[in-house]
């Protein structure tokens, strides 16, 4: 397995590095640097900068210029990056989004793809970009939205709304809160060394973008619920690494929103992530597929739902995927693979994934009892094991699982484990639910929870109990 990791790794880095240089990604014959106080900029946290920052953005547009942010707090609202344009913030720089709902506004995407599903991606950031090439985010400052400060005037402007229309939703959907970031169908992005946080939805958002690096990131999206960490909708030529993040939903989701628009090509390495949800997640959105994708080498701590869950609804494909070196500790699940169907749709397949090198532990209590925003999930975590499940009429195929250690807590009882084998007939199938580690409820095993599959190699599993088996060092 040591040659097919070597071998994988320097494929997907070639393919990368071929595609990242081919579009000439670094900015040739420096540059205009433009510092926003030229511009009537003032950093004091309270003056509002949006038309100041955007005048040097314009201008560094037209020049391929450097946007240089003040030490200060720069108080702004919706930002468009544009082609050639550098954004650079210092260690005591702060790019802070404003709390007024009024002053962020969509970006008109011309020529756009529609959407298959609408029911969660805002349109609405701070920083968007939309054929915007050549940007680069970079500096050890941060950018900031001023999380629950937002989102409680938007509460409170979405509360109105529904009492007046007689609604029952309890919180606004993540459609009318900005994320931090938002670039489409944009090449050679670089985002580094910055520190991004509480955004009102999620964090860094890339739909159809390629030749894309995000490199030594500081993401903390803790401070509501749905708030992802990074998502990426049908990119291509994606470099993550040596970034850290903290979110309240889903660290690293891979979607795919676009029929024949996979995902592909992602290369995640050196990461450390702490999540609400799965740590690393494909889908659910699921139209175009995925494929091609290596992570390697990833710490995951204190995560609600699971490590790795890999998902597919009927339209999509998910093919030669590589997971390796992963160390797991406080999270309800080390693997969830599901395949599913939609009303009126075709299954798809799962095929050639790869998983290894994992040594994960199982916490006793709960993963997330220090949120901000807990989970509703009504599940005990000790007894969810991991779970690989097609559905009866099409199999999943071809998983490999080498070099696993799974560590349990133990202390549960019959009363939440318990499921007699005269009664197997009985398990739920749940084909057309919601895709989530806790679909099946208390499975009725400990270890892993193989239905409708074929082709599944177990290769060096090791299982066993906190206390007899050493097995998270």
């Amino acid at each position: 397995m040591k040659e097919l990791n070597l071998i994988f790794r320097l494929v997907s880095l070639f393919i990368f590095l071929i595609s990242f240089f081919r579009g000439d990604f670094i900015f040739s014959q420096t540059i205009r640097e433009l510092n926003i106080v030229k511009y009537c900029a003032v950093g004091n946290s309270l003056t509002l900068n949006t038309n100041a920052i955007r005048k040097a953005i314009e201008k560094a547009n037209e020049h391929c210029g450097v946007v240089i942010i003040p030490e200060g707090k720069c108080l702004t609202g919706t930002l468009e990056m544009k082609s050639n344009v550098k954004l650079h913030l210092e260690k005591n720089d702060v790019l802070l989004g404003s709390t007024n709902p009024f002053d962020y506004h969509s970006l008109e995407m011309k020529d756009h793809l529609k959407y298959l599903e609408h029911d969660d991606n805002s349109i609405l950031s701070l920083l968007v970009a939309y054929r915007g090439d050549r940007i680069s985010i970079t500096g050890s400052g941060t950018i900031e939205d001023q999380r629950t400060g937002l989102v409680m005037i938007i509460n409170s402007l979405y509360h109105l709304a529904i009492m007046k229309a007689l609604n029952c939703s309890i919180r606004p959907n993540e459609k009318v809160r900005p994320k931090l970031v938002l670039f489409s169908r944009s090449k050679y992005v670089d985002i580094e060394n910055t520190t991004l946080k509480n955004p009102a939805c999620w964090g860094l958002s890339f739909d159809l973008c390629e030749q894309l690096v995000l490199k030594k990131l500081h993401v903390v999206n803790a401070a509501y619920s749905n708030n992802d960490g990074m998502d990426m909708f049908g990119c291509k030529y994606v470099l993550i690494t040596d970034c850290d993040l903290n979110s309240a939903d889903d660290g690293i989701c891979l979607k795919s929103y676009y029929p024949g628009y996979s995902v592909d090509s992602i290369y995640i390495e050196n990461c450390k992530v702490r999540s609400e949800a799965s740590a690393f997640k494909f889908g659910t959105a699921l139209h175009g597929g995925f494929k091609n994708v290596t992570i390697d080498n990833i710490k995951v701590f204190d995560t609600y739902r699971s490590a790795i869950s890999i998902e597919s609804v009927a339209g999509c494909d998910i093919e030669n995927i590589k997971v390796i070196n992963i160390i797991a500790k406080d999270a309800g699940n080390a693997i969830f693979i599901r395949l599913r169907i939609r009303v009126g749709k075709e299954p798809r397949s799962i095929r050639n994934v790869n998983i290894g090198n994992i040594n994960f532990q199982v916490p006793c209590g709960w993963s997330d009892i220090n949120f901000y925003i807990r989970s509703v999930d009504p599940v005990c975590h000790n007894p969810i094991t991991c779970s690989i499940s097609g559905i009866p009429w099409h199999s999943l195929k071809d998983v490999t699982l080498e070099n696993i250690q799974i560590a349990y807590p133990g202390r549960a009882f019959k009363g939440q484990v318990y499921f007699p084998l005269l009664r197997m007939n009985d398990f739920p199938e749940r084909i057309g639910n919601y895709i989530v580690f806790s679909l099946f409820g208390e499975r009725p095993v400990w270890a892993f929870y193989v239905r409708h599959a074929s082709d599944i190699k177990l290769k060096n599993i090791v299982m066993g109990l906190e206390n007899e088996l050493n097995l998270t060092k």
